[in-house]
């Protein structure tokens, strides 16, 4: 080989791939079933955070005690198991985990705070009247939201951007458990699998459960020798393991039901409000798909299957409000990063994390004892977890031309707004009280603060507009864009390899065939 041709074989550059290499099970492939059983309660323990947290914010602002907290997360629980089974059985039929969305908390509260329920002395009433007019809300919307159809929205890396303040700030809450848990996950994950080699991955593949349980053992015993006899209240709620109040407000053996909260009533301001909601729940989700489709090694998901998804988590959102679960549905994000942390894709892994939702959603008093994770050990995990939803987003770029100004411009407007924006109106909030926007319609102002303190919804819409207006006719426009990579999979019937990862079960599609419009 002469100098020259070796001098182009180094600087060729990385090629294009449509299927993300180095995944060890893809969407279809299985492993064991033992170590299928173990994977799927990893992502249960990972799904955990999410279903812990959002019933904990909303549930005191509602007049629920530990009781009350602990029935709305085993109703979550419930419910996002059904709602991933259906979304991997008949949805896009990736291995997406289906649970509890952030966004969603605004309207809660809206619903929590309004001046019907001044009326009631006795807390428990409140209770009972927020989480079926909460209920109303989401149901209502979930029966349009069926029929919604979605564009395909490319940009995911601000859905697990914009969850940072869920990540290092509630590590920092107890540092000195949150930091060792990130400190032994990114070793096991990162650094330990490259210093010993194994026949089996077992550290990187395992590492969630194994620095979980291993900093969790070490909470346990700082709380048993009393280091946090003496510290404050909120440092002993983040720190010491027998805080969380879930053991005890739960029932040894429990069934969620439809409309357990009683007669909901409907007020048109809750369900504009958690139309937005729900607006920001399905954008996100789009990018958690994309993201599910490259790390399950699948190939770039049709447009036809992207809506038929969609449309499954408006029946989730609906299954939500039946039940109650104070909360909507989305793809969990963490979930999705969990898939690049193992590198096993599975849909089969995933369909087994539902079960042991459903399992522990039942028999309260074992789930209650997981989900009594001391909270920053979950922030630690999430700082992992997000950062690989984020880098997923980050790998679409390798189809655009980085070296276009127009790209460089609509990347980096895009990316600045959709962090600056949300920033602004949550400090805002912080700062006043009330959003930028505080006009005499309050489920007006509430719609506008859900959407633009949403970093995902607000980054796309940008990005969306500028791609659709800014030198679209040119004729390098559609190859710098790297929309000519997306057309074979933008019909379902162009790509063979589609029908492989996304056709529906037990021969479904001859009844159901996909739409090419």
């Amino acid at each position: 080989m002469t100098v020259a041709a070796k001098v182009v074989d180094e600087f060729v550059p990385h090629p294009i791939k449509e299927q993300l290499p180095g995944v060890d099970y893809c969407v279809n492939s299985n492993p064991s079933w033992a170590e299928a059983v173990v994977l799927g309660f990893q992502h249960y323990l990972v799904m955990l955070g999410t279903t812990v947290i959002i019933p904990t914010i909303i549930v005191p602002y509602m007049g629920g005690g530990n009781v009350e907290k602990a029935q709305v997360i085993q109703t979550l629980l419930f419910v996002s198991g059904v709602n991933t089974l259906l979304q991997t059985w008949f949805g896009t039929r990736l291995p997406v985990v289906i649970g509890g969305s952030f966004r969603f908390i605004v309207p809660s509260l809206y619903v929590a705070f309004a001046q019907r329920y001044y009326i009631y002395l006795n807390p428990y009433l409140v209770y009972k009247n927020d989480e079926g007019n909460t209920r109303c809300s989401y149901g209502c919307f979930g029966t349009t939201y069926v029929a919604w159809f979605s564009g395909n929205l490319e940009n995911c890396s601000l859905v697990g951007l914009g969850l940072y303040e869920q990540g290092f700030p509630l590590l920092a809450e107890c540092v000195e458990v949150g930091l060792p848990e990130l400190i032994i996950l990114i070793l096991l994950s990162q650094y330990i699998p490259h210093i010993w080699s194994f026949k089996r991955p077992i550290y990187d593949r395992f590492a969630v459960l194994l620095s979980v349980g291993i900093v969790w053992a070490y909470a346990a015993l700082l709380t048993a020798a009393g280091a946090y006899k003496n510290k404050p209240l909120n440092t002993q709620l983040s720190c010491r393991v027998d805080r969380s109040g879930l053991v005890s407000g739960s029932s040894w053996i429990s069934f969620p039901y439809p409309i357990q909260w009683g007669q909901p009533s409907l007020h048109v301001g809750e369900v504009l409000v958690t139309l937005a909601a729900a607006f920001v729940a399905m954008v996100e989700s789009t990018g958690a798909f994309i993201a599910a489709s490259r790390y399950g090694s699948a190939t770039h998901i049709p447009a036809s299957v992207l809506s038929r998804g969609v449309g499954w988590l408006g029946f989730g959102i609906f299954l939500d409000g039946l039940f109650g679960t104070g909360s909507g549905s989305t793809v969990s994000v963490e979930n999705v990063g969990l898939l690049a942390l193992t590198r096993v894709g599975s849909r089969r892994v995933v369909q087994i994390s539902a079960a042991f939702m459903l399992f522990f959603s039942v028999l309260g008093k074992f789930g209650a004892i997981i989900a009594s994770i001391p909270l920053p050990i979950v922030g630690a995990l999430y700082c992992v977890l997000f950062a690989l939803m984020s880098s997923a987003g980050l790998g679409l770029l390798q189809y655009c031309n980085l070296n276009s100004f127009r790209t460089k411009f609509i990347i980096g407007f895009s990316f600045f707004m959709g962090l600056s924006v949300p920033r602004y109106f949550s400090d805002y909030v912080i700062t006043s009280g009330h959003s930028p926007v505080h006009t005499h319609s309050v489920w007006f102002n509430k719609m506008v603060l859900v959407i633009f303190t949403s970093p995902a919804t607000v980054a796309g819409l940008v990005a969306f507009f500028l791609d659709l207006t800014f030198a679209r006719k040119h004729a390098s426009t559609r190859r710098d864009s790297g929309r000519h990579w997306w057309a074979k999979f933008k019909y379902f019937d162009k790509d063979p390899r589609s029908a492989e990862f996304y056709s529906l079960p037990y021969g479904l599609s001859k009844y159901f065939p996909h739409s090419n419009l």
